[in-house]
């Protein structure tokens, strides 16, 4: 069978460039969270409590 080719245009190219590089940028400055495993392996395990009363 033959090889379906899709056209893509200069601007569409150049808007998908620009969306990575800003979602480069935008995770160097803020980076993904890690999974909720490894958070748990990581961070202590923390109740809150309430005084011994029951909340209803």
């Amino acid at each position: 069978m033959g090889e379906v080719v899709r056209f893509v245009s200069k601007s569409e190219r150049e808007r998908i460039r620009l969306i990575r590089e800003a979602r480069a940028m935008y995770d160097s400055v803020f980076p993904p969270a890690a999974p909720l495993d490894e958070q748990n392996d990581r961070a202590p395990m923390v109740h809150a409590t309430t005084g011994g009363e029951l909340l209803s």
